[in-house]
Formats: structure tokens, sequence, C-alpha cells
């Protein structure tokens, strides 16, 4: 067991083998187990927006609130090393969340982004998370690339980008209270 839980990789991928083992057992064996597109997409949909919202709480709840408790020479360590691996995961969580999203909705694109009847909850929440998606992948981390050091700018630049990426980093976890109401309505009776 060691082995597994010493390796994230070893880990998560014995995750997948439980998940499948699970759902093994709960259809009646392997050759019952009716995985088609739609259960994939969904599934990784919400495995993906787990880890972007996931993120974005993070950096909200624990991160923006704890830097200015941290003593001056430990904040290199949170902007070299934690800060640009968890952006990593955060956007491309964002674009895996946005595109398994467009492949669920599939057919009924058009109805969700029109807000057309029936469609009206998912397609607010869509709106939402393009928002979000946008904001991740054009204001937050190309001002998170200038507030950490990652690409060169100038030195004056730093603090007002910090503030630009924590304020579109605060409007998506605003926009994310009711974009997760919105995900999880449509599918359970908040359809409108």
């Amino acid at each position: 067991m060691g082995k597994i839980l010493q390796s994230l990789p070893n880990t998560v991928i014995t995750g997948f083998v439980l998940a499948l083992i699970v759902l093994a057992a709960a259809t009646g064996g392997f050759a019952n187990i009716g995985f088609d597109h739609y259960t994939f997409a969904r599934y990784v949909h919400v495995l993906a927006g787990v880890m972007w919202i996931g993120l974005l709480w993070y950096f909200n709840f624990v991160q923006i609130p704890t830097m200015p408790s941290i003593p001056d020479e430990l904040k290199p360590a949170v902007g070299k090393h934690i800060a640009p691996a968890a952006l990593f995961w955060f956007r491309w969580g964002a674009m895996f969340t946005l595109l398994s999203g467009l492949w669920l909705i599939g057919p009924y694109l058009v109805q969700a982004l029109t807000l057309a009847e029936g469609f009206r909850v998912i397609g607010i929440g869509m709106w939402m998370a393009i928002v979000m998606w946008f904001n991740v992948w054009f204001v937050i981390w190309p001002n998170q690339k200038i507030a950490l050091g990652i690409v060169e700018a100038d030195p004056a630049l730093k603090p007002k980008a910090a503030r630009t990426a924590m304020l579109f980093s605060r409007t998506n976890t605003m926009l994310s209270i009711p974009m997760l109401l919105c995900m999880v309505g449509q599918t359970h009776g908040l359809a409108f």
C-alpha cells in the first residue's frame, strides 16, 4: 500500500482501477459496464470541474488570505514553487472542464447557449463557466505570470498584475456559486 500512496501517479491510477471495480460491482460484472460517450464525458467533466473549482477555492480561501501572515523569507517558496504548480492544474482543469462540458451538451449546444426553454438553467451555468474559463486563460494566468515573475516584466507592474489576477479570481469564485447551482440543478429538477 505504501508504494501506491507514496506516488501520486500510482495513487491516481489506483483510484481509476477502484472506480472500475466499483462500477463492475454495481452493474454485475465488467461485461455489463455501459460506459457510453455521454457517461464518459460527464465523468471527465466532473473530475476536471472538481480540479478547477477546488483550486479556485484553494487560492481564494487558503492561499490569498494566508499570504500576509507568511514570513517574508518563506513567501518565495509559494510564489516560485506552489503557485505555479497549482496554476498549471488550475488552468488545465478549466480547459478540460470547458471542453468536456461542450462535448457533454453536444447536440443541444445552441439551445443551451441561446437559453432556450428547458435549457435555461444549464445555459446560464454554461455562460458563467465560459466567462470563468476566459478569465482563467486571458486575465488571471497572464497577470499571474507577471506577478510571480514567470515572464519578464517591469517590477513596478507586479503589484497591479497581482491585484488584477486576484480580483478576477474573486469574480470567478463569486460566479462559481451560482454556476454550480445551475450545473447540478439542470439534472436535479431545477430546469426552466
